[in-house]
This record gives structure tokens, C-alpha cells and sequence, in this order.
């Protein structure tokens, strides 16, 4: 047994360890994916492969992902087989974090061999990072089957006993239209895993540890028992909700239902859609990270998101269903539908424990991704992030221009200026769009730009709420729609890449979060406060909340 003094040190100290993994890995990588917005994730295992300790950075698709996916790769290379200066590799999507342009990297961590002792393997370090590009037709939609976007790698070495694996990079490096950069962040990710390892044996060391399996247990057991005893403080029963996502070619339905027995919750997404014949699948890895992700916000957001966390929730959706793609589904923008499931999941507690979720917000982030030529005929391609408003909560307005569930930075203009063609030529908070209500929905964004060469470009935006918006909680209003113009007039309300003349300009207006309790109720001040900063028109004050501008308003 460890003391409770003792264990808090260690604890602390641990996290310190994946969070330096992290910091190595982001301040190595080549790419504003990484970098800037943080689209990744880092943590350490157990030689029995649980997960004891996160970053404090990183998205639910990755952590949440990468905390199962360990067990695959075991599967494939038991840990009796592995040896010093091995690394691990693979973007399998049913395996890890949902599709190919992300890649999962597993480094085992070996003791510094004794006289008359061979090095000991004492646990594992793991990340996931977003790739610029993995071949194929690029991220987005359009693709009828995994084969066609991009390169497949299944779970391999990377390094073989410190050998690097050149055959497999040389085949990464001609299947990518940024090979530098991509495998850049590869080896950023073999970078970061090495800092983890070193930092790992000097604690170890320090703490006079032969394995890490007792702290590893007593970590992830007192995990285990404070979320049951959330989970227990429910009554028992059953909730549904039902939410729609605008799909490609038609509408998505996601249907939930919570069973919530003892210290046991099932999450069955049973009669959402089927799988679509384009590239928003979602496989089960993926709705696993963010149903436990969602309901470890509500019910216990203090407790540590490790193995334990996980035990006592159970998730299930019917194979061949949009949650459950198997393969050769296209997946590759899963996370336009699996952003939707932690509002769906909130809208289900809602029924009981209304005071700890919020309204619907924006849902998924908009990927844009730019791909042409520049002046001189070289290919060239970039890839950010945008984010509209989060939901109202219970007791204060939503978040504007903020990422929830995926917790992903948007990139600043100047740095996207600078790494790409493009040139922003507007970037503001969307007026009016945060939905009314006693506690305002977050704002989304409008966001205008071009690209400055004399080449025609393919622009694929991954996005969605242009038919649904982000509906309000307890007499909330909802959130606005989104939208997306071009420059000759065109609107943009369905889903896939399209080829753009050169010197068009492109308009997003993404949407906003829904409000939470009647407008009517909302403090007179704050109202005011909204016109001042322009978050709110004088039409909408009236319309909405009652209340005329003041001078000065």
C-alpha cells in the first residue's frame, strides 16, 4: 500500500512526466496542427497496457482513443517480444483514433540494464498526432471507401532495436504532398515519447521503483471507485435523446439511451443512422472516447481520465450503423458526426441532472483544407481549424469561437499567413449568432479569406449545423445556422471539395451555441454589455430579451 501523502507526490510528479512528454513533442513538431492548435495526445502505460496518466493537453478523440488502442498493439507484439529502441507504429482508424491522418506512436520504456540483469520492460509511452496530409483525395468528405484517403499503415515497427525502418518512411514520403512536414511530425512524435522514457527512469529511480504495476493500481483503482460512486449518486433508469447532424447527402440521426444501474452506466446509440457511403463514418473507437468523455464531464470532471475512469461505462452501437462503420467505410471526416454525441449524451442527463449540463453548442470544429498550386507550379497544401460557439451553462453564457468537445486552438491569422498562400481578410466574432437566453450561447465566428496565386485552388471545408442548429436549454433559443458564400455568390450548404477560380474569396460564418432559460429572465446589464461589445444587434435586444439600447450603448 502507498500512503496518501506519498501517492499525491507521485501523482503530481507523473503528470509532470507526460506533461513534459507533450511539451517535447509540440515544441518539435513542423506543423501548426501540432503546434499551435494541439491536436494531439500523450500518455503512460502499464506494461499490461492501462493507461495511468494523461497530458494536460490534447482532444478526447485522441486520449480517449489511445488509451484502448494499446491493447491492439500488443496483440500484434507481445510485450515478452519487444526490446530496447523499439518503436510502434500505425494509423489503422478501427484501431485508434477514427482515420488515417492520424498516427498513433507506442515507444516501450526499458530499466538501464543491472550487472547481471538485463533491461526490464517497465511501461509504455504513447501519442497520437493529426497529420498535414496521408495521400489520397486529401481530408474531407468525398471518398466512398478507406482506401481512398490515403495511405494505410498498419501496426508496425517504426525503429527495430534502434534501427530506423527507412523502407516504411521512403513509401510515407511518396504517398504525401507535404512529406517533409508529415514526417517531421512523425519524428516529433518518436521525440517526445524518448523525453517521456528518460523522465519515466528518473522517477522511477528517485522513488526507489522496480515496477510501475502498484502505483499504476492504486492510481487507477481510486479512479475506478470515485467514478462509480458518481455514477451511483444517479437514480437508476433509462433516458433518450435524439439529435440530427446535417449529414452529406441527407440528415444524420443520433439516438441515445443512458441505462444507469448501481455504479454502472450502458450507453447504447441504438437507432441512429446507418453508415453513410461517404467519409463521415464513425468507427467504435471513436464513440467510446467521446461517450466517456461526456459523461465524465458531467458526472465527475475532478476524477483523473485513466483506465479506471472507463471501467464502469459500457458503450455499444449496432455494427454497420454510422457509430460502428466497419470496413472499408470512409471515415476520414469522422469527427464532423462524433462531436455531435457529448450534446447528445448532455440532452439525455438533462432529463435528470439539468443544473450540470449545458445547451447545445457549435459541435464540430471546421477543418479547411487548401490545396493548388503556387506561382512557381509547386504543389502546395495547408490545413487550420475553426471553431464556432459552445453552449450556454446553468449559470453563465457560453463560450464564443471556443472548441467543445474537441478543446482544439484555432490558429492565429498571421501564423496561417505565414505557412501558406492565404490571406485573411476578415476574422470577427459573429454577431447575433450565440442564441438568447437567460445565459447567452457562445458566438460563432466569420471568417474571410483567399488564396494569392494566380492558380485555381480546391477548397474542402469540413462542416456542419448549415441545417440544424444548436438547439437551447430551458427555454433557450437556438443558435444560428452556418453558412458559407464565395465571392461570385454561391452558397455552399452541402458537404465535399470543390475547385475555386483564382482570387475567389471564400466567407464561413460559423455557428453559435444555444441559450440557456428564458431571455426575459437575462440581467438588463448584461444585455447592455452585449450591445456595447457588438456581440448582440439593438433588433435583437428588443426581439429577443425586451430591452431598447441606451445611450451609449
Amino acid at each position: 500500500m502507498i500512503d496518501a501523502i506519498t501517492l499525491e507526490v507521485m501523482w503530481n510528479r507523473l503528470i509532470a512526466v507526460v506533461n513534459e512528454q507533450a511539451a517535447a513533442l509540440m515544441r518539435t513538431s513542423f506543423t501548426t496542427i501540432v503546434r499551435e492548435s494541439g491536436d494531439l495526445s500523450a500518455g503512460v502505460f502499464d506494461t499490461r497496457g492501462n493507461m495511468i496518466a494523461q497530458a494536460v493537453t490534447g482532444t478526447p478523440g485522441h486520449i480517449n482513443a489511445m488509451a484502448t488502442c494499446i491493447h491492439h498493439f500488443l496483440a500484434v507484439y507481445p510485450a515478452d517480444t519487444l526490446r530496447p529502441g523499439d518503436v510502434l507504429i500505425t494509423n489503422d482508424p478501427q484501431k485508434t483514433s477514427g482515420h488515417l491522418h492520424d498516427f498513433t506512436v507506442i515507444t516501450p520504456v526499458f530499466s538501464a540494464p543491472d550487472v547481471g540483469r538485463e533491461a526490464r520492460l517497465v511501461g509504455f509511452f504513447g501519442n497520437t498526432c493529426h497529420v498535414l496530409d496521408i495521400g489520397g483525395r486529401g481530408l474531407g468528405t468525398d471518398a466512398r471507401s478507406v482506401y481512398e484517403e490515403g495511405l494505410f499503415v498498419p501496426i508496425t515497427k517504426l525503429y527495430d532495436a534502434g534501427v530506423e525502418n527507412r523502407e516504411l518512411l521512403k513509401l510515407l514520403a511518396a504517398n504525401v504532398r507535404t512529406p517533409e512536414p508529415v514526417l517531421g511530425d512523425i519524428h516529433a512524435q518518436v521525440a517526445g515519447n524518448d523525453v517521456g522514457g528518460r523522465r519515466l527512469i528518473e522517477f522511477m529511480d528517485e522513488f526507489a521503483l522496480e515496477s510501475l504495476e502498484p502505483l499504476a493500481d492504486a492510481i487507477i483503482d481510486r479512479s475506478e471507485r470515485a467514478m462509480r460512486a458518481a455514477i451511483a449518486a444517479l437514480p437508476d433508469g433509462e433516458w433518450r435523446n435524439i439529435v440530427y447532424s446535417d449529414g452529406y447527402e441527407e440528415p444524420v440521426r443520433l439516438e441515445v439511451t443512458l441505462t444507469k444501474l448501481g455504479d454502472e452506466i450502458w450507453v447504447d446509440w441504438a437507432g441512429s443512422s446507418p453508415e453513410s457511403t461517404r467519409g463521415i463514418n464513425v468507427v467504435l473507437n471513436y464513440t467510446h472516447a467521446y461517450t466517456t468523455y461526456a459523461l465524465k464531464c458531467a458526472l465527475a470532471p475532478e476524477v483523473p481520465n485513466n483506465e479506471g475512469s472507463f471501467r464502469p461505462v459500457h458503450v455499444s452501437a449496432p455494427p454497420g450503423s454510422i457509430l460502428n462503420a466497419q470496413p472499408p467505410a470512409a471515415v476520414g471526416a469522422r469527427h464532423i458526426i462524433g462531436h455531435f454525441l457529448p450534446g447528445a449524451i448532455f440532452g439525455a442527463l438533462a432529463q435528470i441532472i439539468p443544473e450540470r449540463v449545458m445547451a447545445e453548442g457549435a459541435a464540430n470544429i471546421w477543418n479547411i483544407q487548401l490545396t493548388g498550386k503556387d506561382d512557381d507550379g509547386r504543389l502546395w497544401t495547408y490545413v487550420w481549424f475553426s471553431t464556432g460557439g459552445t453552449g450556454a451553462r446553468p449559470t453563465s453564457d457560453g463560450i464564443s469561437a471556443a472548441a467543445f468537445p474537441s478543446g482544439i486552438s484555432g490558429v492565429p491569422s498571421e501564423v496561417i499567413e505565414s505557412l501558406a498562400p492565404v490571406i485573411i481578410h476578415r476574422r470577427e466574432l459573429r454577431q447575433d449568432s450565440g442564441g438568447a437566453g437567460k445565459y447567452r450561447g457562445g458566438l460563432g465566428q466569420t471568417l474571410e479569406f483567399s488564396v494569392r496565386t494566380r492558380h485555381p485552388y480546391t477548397f474542402s471545408p469540413l462542416f456542419d449545423r448549415v441545417h440544424f442548429a444548436a438547439q437551447g436549454a430551458d427555454g433557450g433559443h437556438p443558435g444560428a445556422l452556418a453558412r458559407i458564400t464565395t465571392s461570385s455568390g454561391e452558397e455552399l450548404d452541402r458537404k465535399g471539395a470543390r475547385e475555386l477560380p483564382a482570387g475567389a474569396h471564400v466567407t464561413l460564418e460559423l455557428p453559435g451555441g444555444g441559450g440557456y432559460g428564458n431571455p426575459r429572465d437575462r440581467d438588463p446589464a448584461a444585455v447592455h454589455d452585449d450591445i456595447r461589445e457588438g456581440l448582440v444587434s439593438a433588433s435583437k435586444a428588443r426581439s429577443a430579451y425586451g430591452i431598447d439600447p441606451e445611450p451609449g450603448d
